[in-house]
């Protein structure tokens, strides 16, 4: 997507949206907050298993120690209807990637999904790896790479906006 694209919203994706699109919600509204863009954020899963619950405890935890706000998040599946909804929709992983792209109800709306890590600085990661099975240091690194994630994106719709 190029920066003449205006982007006004954001659709966080992964696998169940209780872990890194949640946070990355929080992160990336906390991010564009700062920078006073005017942009709607939201987040969303490939499946629908936890539909209506909070995010995971454990990424609460190590959002909220960073200043983040998780209160009004609850999980949501991807429908097609966030592809017309949303200029960006971004995947945490290859395989979210590949679902949104299986997903997608036409060829002119392909551009739109992308991987959340496109906008990182950092080199050694290129997807934001599930926290779920691991322990607390899966939580601090998904919030680093989204941290670093987040300032890219913001720099990417600050410009779509200009």
């Amino acid at each position: 997507m190029t920066a003449s694209q205006r982007i006004d919203s954001v659709l966080m994706v992964c696998m169940g949206n209780i872990c890194r699109s949640p946070t990355a919600e929080a992160v990336f509204r906390q991010h564009a907050a700062k920078r006073q863009l005017q942009v709607h954020i939201d987040s969303a899963g490939t499946i629908g298993y936890h539909v209506g619950k909070k995010p995971d405890p454990r990424s609460m935890e190590a959002g909220k120690a960073r200043g983040y706000d998780f209160d009004a998040i609850r999980s949501r599946r991807v429908v097609v209807e966030d592809f017309a909804h949303f200029d960006l929709l971004l995947a945490m992983d290859q395989a979210n990637y590949d679902d949104l792209m299986a997903l997608c109800p036409s060829e002119d709306v392909r551009h739109k999904v992308k991987l959340m890590l496109d906008f990182s600085t950092q080199q050694k990661f290129s997807e934001v790896p599930d926290p779920y099975y691991g322990g607390q240091r899966g939580f601090e690194l998904v919030l680093d790479l989204i941290e670093d994630a987040s300032q890219g994106l913001v720099e990417h719709i600050a410009a779509s906006q200009r």
